[in-house]
């Protein structure tokens, strides 16, 4: 960090000079609530920086140990920068992405992670390998059990889901009321039918294949959904999630 005049660089908020005492912060009680202020700054409603590639040397650091702050938030966080489409950032950092994915792959493999961060893990791994589009980035709606797209034909606003709520596509929203009082609407749902596993090919057989082997059950089973068929309950218009998503994610 020495060797950086953070206060030429910018974040979310402006000036990036103060950067270098949050990470300076990191190791103690109160990890949680910098890794938030960095998250803000940083990666900002997914917003990245050029302070953001400015700190991978940094996460690096803290990935590989050299730096207290922990692995799983540094490889994140670095994931996250790294699908910004900026190559010359990446040829520069090429060496600390390099770094990154092989303690992404490590943590990734650990048969005590949970569902939620082996999904953000296998982000930053598809990030940190750069070749699988918008993957890296649309994988996270695994973890809120649903994708928002429109039909293909009618352009109906759909939600997939494929969670606690049940295995549907739903024209609107399908739940409504708040805190105990929430309800599932039942109207307007057409069920989806799940990719059969040997099926599978490309980025969908690879993400399936991984969380098998990996013990990640549950995320396998939702892989089967968003690469499985829906159908459009206002116009019935048949279509695969996963052709859509990459169709429609912004």
């Amino acid at each position: 960090m020495t060797t950086i005049d953070w206060s030429e660089l910018t974040h979310a908020y402006g000036s990036a000079e103060d950067i270098p005492g949050l990470f300076a912060r990191l190791g103690g009680a109160e990890d949680e609530a910098v890794w938030q202020e960095l998250w803000g700054s940083l990666c900002h409603q997914g917003s990245v920086y050029d302070a953001s590639w400015a700190a991978l040397p940094v996460l690096t650091d803290i990935a590989l140990g050299r730096a207290p702050g922990g692995p799983i938030q540094a490889v994140t966080m670095a994931g996250l920068i790294t699908t910004d489409p900026d190559e010359e950032c990446r040829a520069r950092y090429a060496r600390e992405i390099g770094q990154l994915l092989d303690v992404a792959r490590v943590l990734r493999a650990d048969p005590g992670q949970d569902a939620h961060t082996f999904v953000y893990l296998q982000m930053a791994v598809l990030a940190f390998e750069g070749g699988d589009g918008v993957w890296a980035e649309a994988l996270e709606r695994i973890n809120a059990e649903e994708y928002d797209l429109e039909c293909p034909e009618c352009e109906e606003g759909l939600f997939v889901a494929f969670g606690s709520y049940g295995v549907f596509t739903s024209a609107g929203d399908y739940v409504t009321g708040t805190g105990k009082e929430k309800e599932v609407d039942t109207e307007g749902r057409t069920e989806l039918v799940p990719a059969a596993p040997d099926r599978l090919d490309g980025i969908g057989a690879r993400l399936h294949g991984e969380a098998v082997e990996f013990g990640q059950a549950e995320v396998a089973r939702a892989l089967t959904y968003v690469f499985g068929k829906a159908s459009c309950p206002s116009c019935e218009a048949e279509f695969t999630v996963s052709e859509e998503v990459e169709k429609q994610w912004i």
